[in-house]
C-alpha cells in the first residue's frame, strides 16, 4: 500500500523569505513524510482485481489498484483519500 501526504510542509512554500528577505527555494519544504510504503494483508480475491479499480479499507481510506506496478500475487494499492480519524483527534 502507498499512503501519500502533503508534499510540503508549508502552505506556500514559494512565498517564504529567508533572514535577508530573499526568497527560499521551495526544495527546502519538501516533507520527507509524504509518501510511505507499508506492507499489508489483503483477501485472496485482491490478486484478480483490474487494473485502476477503486476500494475503500476500513478505518484508512480510498485507494485505487496501481495501473503500472499492480500484479497478481503482489497487488498494488494507492491512496486516493484518506478518512478523518476521530479517535486521534479526542486523543490531543
Amino acid at each position: 500500500m502507498r499512503l501519500y501526504d502533503r508534499l510540503f510542509t508549508e502552505p506556500r512554500p514559494d512565498a517564504v523569505r529567508g533572514e535577508d528577505g530573499a526568497y527560499l527555494p521551495f526544495t527546502d519544504f519538501l516533507n520527507p513524510e509524504s509518501a510511505k510504503e507499508i506492507t499489508a494483508y489483503v483477501e485472496a480475491a485482491a490478486n484478480d482485481l483490474p487494473a485502476e479499480s477503486r476500494w475503500q479499507f476500513e478505518r484508512l481510506g480510498y485507494f485505487v489498484t496501481d495501473r503500472k506496478d499492480h500484479v497478481k500475487g503482489k497487488p498494488v494499492f494507492n491512496k486516493t483519500v484518506g478518512l478523518r480519524d476521530t479517535w486521534q483527534a479526542k486523543a490531543q
